[in-house]
């Protein structure tokens, strides 16, 4: 099962097992990488099942008036999540006037994750290097768990060799595991209205552009200037079955902290 019940939090899956040509199980590896929504909705319980599946590092994509607690988030001890470490690695740059122009108004929709590498290639090439320069046992999230989270869930599993069909079905989980519930973004998410016909229709449209996103990757990479040495490492965390276990996080990440 791919899908993980961590309480508390929807939209949460492995990007392992899924079929790749590149890995020696004929699968990527469960354990690895695990995508998701905000954190904060996660219960104590949530936090225990999490640590059993083996978080070590949470790659946060969102900016960072996004984080923290909203009214309805459960209150958990700290020490549910001691000892596992958050790089904040956002992905956008809402004051940036050209992103704002050109994808504010296609943010719940893949086909911005072109223009976000192109506009703002420095984040998109940071949030990947902090998921390659951490220990197996990384969950990526954003908001929703859905765009953000999907660009870069999307751009690990087609470098990780699985079919580009199948990296759209993964994004397509996200757009109904979502559908109907509060994301908690500032931005408006006119998907948590919708209703099972709309999100039908909607990943009929759009599924397509993720296929070619997936189907494209190193063209992404180059775009947003990614070194060899961090492809490689993608690849190994989810095709290896030596990825680096012993890998420690990057200091050189500056937004790296304790989970709060």
């Amino acid at each position: 099962m791919r899908d993980l019940p961590w309480d508390g939090c929807p939209n949460v899956r492995d990007l392992g097992g899924l079929v790749t040509p590149l890995s020696p199980t004929g699968r990527t590896l469960t354990g690895r990488v695990a995508r998701g929504p905000r954190r904060e909705r996660l219960t104590a319980a949530g936090w225990t099942a999490a640590r059993a599946w083996g978080v070590r590092t949470v790659v946060d994509l969102r900016c960072a008036d996004e984080v923290g607690p909203r009214d309805g988030d459960p209150v958990v001890p700290q020490a549910a999540h001691d000892g596992v470490t958050v790089v904040a690695a956002p992905t956008e740059d809402r004051a940036d006037p050209e992103f704002r122009r050109t994808c504010f108004p296609i943010l719940d929709s893949p086909e911005y994750w072109p223009h976000n590498w192109r506009i703002l290639p420095d984040l998109v090439r940071t949030a990947l290097e902090a998921v390659a320069d951490a220990r197996p046992g990384v969950l990526v999230h954003c908001s929703a768990g859905r765009d953000r989270t999907g660009m870069i869930s999307a751009l690990l599993l087609g470098h990780a060799g699985v079919s580009p069909d199948d990296v759209a079905d993964d994004y397509a989980a996200s757009v109904r595991a979502m559908a109907g519930r509060p994301s908690h973004a500032p931005t408006a998410d006119r998907q948590q209205t919708w209703t099972t016909a709309q999100v039908e229709s909607w990943v009929s449209r759009t599924t397509p552009l993720v296929a070619e996103v997936a189907a494209r990757t190193e063209e992404a990479f180059d775009a947003v200037g990614l070194a060899t040495e961090h492809r490689r490492r993608l690849r190994a965390l989810l095709t290896a079955t030596t990825a680096g276990d012993d890998r420690r996080e990057s200091p050189r990440h500056a937004g790296i902290a304790s989970v709060g």
